[in-house]
């Protein structure tokens, strides 16, 4: 068995830096929650190329002592625990004391500190985790910390970074959380010079959101604040009309830190259950606050997953806390008192010679105007084809073979004269009749406009999804098709805003998308600029489409081979008829014809699209069998 023996402190201090340190992202997250905890009111983060080369963090918060500086950068030196039992009641975002030892093992730094009142500051270079001497140095109130080259002692780790784009959209956000979770505090990026973030820090959430999540996004909200026993709620949710593609725009916080947690989702999804259209998820930005001790932060080295003493009471708080609101914002208006107080003092006498009175005051020409007629729909399976079209003119017929039309008569209504087909049209029309019966189906209807009912000769029911059958049958078609996606130009480039993460996901895989229709570029700011979309997906899906595919991307569900099959899920999803619209019967029968001669048996996410009862079991339903 080989000897065992304690590492080398620099070969510690680098296995502890891969825990704490994976990227860029990870250094600014660590460094922004010191500036946080020291008190600071405007931070301002500056970075090159992703972060990789250069990244710098100033605040104006209570600074560090100079002779403390080197004692800063020791593994586990932390002004923020003191004792076992502070663990029970965390109230700062940082406080393992790990990650300025774990950041200066893997990269240059140089750290500038002046406490408030101070005449003079101090700085302190350290490479590789080695700290050099303390010098006197001018520098303004609070702390500035600059890394340079990341990972430059650790070259393996550069071949997972992601491209610089991705890196900075990474970066910017961790900022983008924590000025949602501190809009008191005037958060300033910098991105290679360029300012792409700047929160005012009047303390409004609302400002902040702004700010972050742009303006679309901000006048769809609405607030929300309530309580359960000691579990407070506050923030904004989405308006129902306002749904979202993807759960991009979930961000919560518990005690002010940003988390991810399945349970608050399932709570803010359930208060917008039966109000939000199928397929959308709302966005929000919520603060849960309870006491520390019923909270617990440490249970994952990023900080991001907690756990509650009670799931129940969170669950609830923000359950009843949103749906509240929901429905207060639902309920009708009142009508005005005035109105009110005309309709109720006129008696029924009163109301009847009053509008006899106004009848007789119209003049003769008016009328009642009628409603519009309705607009003909257009056909939803592929080309587009109106419903009313003008009758086709009859065939030509040679002159022998007309029939003489029968004397008319005054007094008789008069018939129209009947006309002899050609013989190819007669075997036509006799053929898809003996094919009719020959059928060995029976299309019932549709209910809920949402399923066929059809009867096989084998007496057993069918309900067919229409859309999970369309979906499919536009799957196969494009996956069929041999030559490469054909894309659009659009006349005019459209914006897309994204959420954060899947922002970074887009700008990761430009050329992927590139190849398969989506011409994007980065316009800065979470913004996506798209110029080009595919042929098949409409210009008011492109945005949805785009999310989709980002949050697939972020999730690692897919990569560059796979990529053309989530891509003709997504363009036959949004391509297909959907549930809820009227379709003609002649659209309905293609769709039972596919799906009965066992074509069609499940929609591209394997989802089922026929359900079959034998009469046997609706009969036992029944009590006859």
């Amino acid at each position: 068995m080989p000897q065992i023996q304690c590492l080398p402190s620099h070969v510690a201090d680098l296995i502890a830096a891969g825990e704490v340190v994976e990227r860029p992202a990870s250094v600014a997250k660590e460094l922004l929650e010191n500036a946080i905890d020291a008190g600071a009111s405007a931070i301002v983060v500056e970075l090159e190329r992703g972060g990789l080369t250069y990244l710098r963090i100033t605040d104006n918060g209570c600074g560090i002592a100079p002779t403390e500086l080197p004692t800063a950068f020791l593994r586990h030196a932390t002004s923020k625990l003191r004792t076992a039992g502070d663990l029970a009641a965390i109230g700062t975002l940082g406080f393992r004391g790990e990650a300025l030892a774990a950041i200066s093992a893997v990269s240059r730094v140089d750290i500038f500190s002046r406490q408030k009142g101070a005449e003079s500051g101090a700085v302190l270079h350290l490479e590789g985790g080695v700290p050099g001497e303390v010098t006197e140095a001018g520098c303004p109130e609070g702390t500035t910390i600059c890394v340079r080259d990341l990972f430059y002692n650790t070259p393996a780790r550069m071949k997972f970074m992601k491209k610089d784009s991705a890196e900075g959209a990474a970066v910017s956000g961790i900022v983008q959380h924590l000025a949602l979770s501190h809009p008191d505090i005037s958060f300033k990026l910098i991105r290679d010079g360029a300012e792409v973030l700047h929160t005012p820090g009047d303390g409004k959430l609302l400002s902040a959101i702004y700010a972050a999540m742009g303006r679309d996004f901000a006048m769809g909200l609405q607030e929300i604040r309530g309580c359960g026993g000691e579990v407070e709620v506050s923030g904004f949710v989405t308006k129902p009309l306002n749904g979202h593609g993807t759960r991009g725009r979930q961000v919560f916080f518990v005690n002010g830190r940003f988390v991810k947690s399945q349970l608050l989702q399932a709570a803010l999804e359930e208060a917008y259950r039966n109000q939000l259209l199928k397929g959308k998820f709302p966005g929000c930005v919520v603060h849960v606050t309870l006491p520390p001790d019923m909270v617990d932060v440490n249970v994952h080295p990023a900080k991001t997953v907690v756990k509650f003493v009670s799931d129940k009471a969170v669950f609830d708080a923000l359950y009843y806390t949103v749906r509240d609101a929901l429905d207060a914002e639902n309920k009708p208006a009142v009508p005005a008192p005035k109105q009110e107080s005309f309709y109720q003092s006129m008696t029924v006498q009163q109301y009847k010679e009053k509008t006899a009175a106004a009848e007789m005051k119209k003049p003769l020409g008016s009328y009642t105007q009628r409603p519009a007629a309705p607009v003909p729909k257009a056909s939803l399976m592929g080309e587009v084809r109106d419903v009313v079209q003008p009758r086709p003119a009859p065939p030509v017929v040679p002159v022998a073979e007309k029939k003489p039309a029968p004397p008319v008569k005054k007094e008789e209504p008069v018939q129209q004269a009947e006309m002899v087909l050609p013989s190819s049209l007669v075997e036509e029309a006799v053929q898809q009749t003996i094919e009719k019966k020959e059928a060995p189906w029976r299309m019932v209807g549709e209910v809920l406009r949402t399923y066929i009912i059809c009867e096989d000769e084998r007496e057993n029911l069918w309900l067919i999804d229409k859309h999970a059958a369309h979906e499919r049958i536009r799957f196969n078609k494009l996956k069929a098709d041999d030559h490469p996606l054909m894309s659009q130009l659009l006349l005019t480039p459209l914006a897309v805003t994204l959420a954060a993460e899947e922002y970074a996901a887009v700008l990761e895989h430009l050329d992927t998308l590139q190849r398969f229709g989506f011409a994007c570029e980065d316009f800065g700011d979470g913004t996506v600029l798209v110029r080009e979309i595919p042929a098949d997906i409409r210009t008011g899906d492109a945005a949805s489409t785009l999310e989709e595919l980002a949050q697939k991307l972020l999730l690692g569900r897919i990569d560059p081979e796979g990529m053309r099959d989530e891509l003709y899920h997504t363009m036959a999803c949004k391509s297909a008829i959907k549930a809820g619209m009227v379709s003609d019967a002649a659209e309905l029968a293609a769709l039972v014809e596919r799906v009965q001669s066992g074509e069609i048996k499940y929609c591209p996410h394997g989802r089922p699209v026929a359900v079959q009862m034998t009469k046997y079991e609706i009969e036992k339903m029944f009590k006859r069998a």
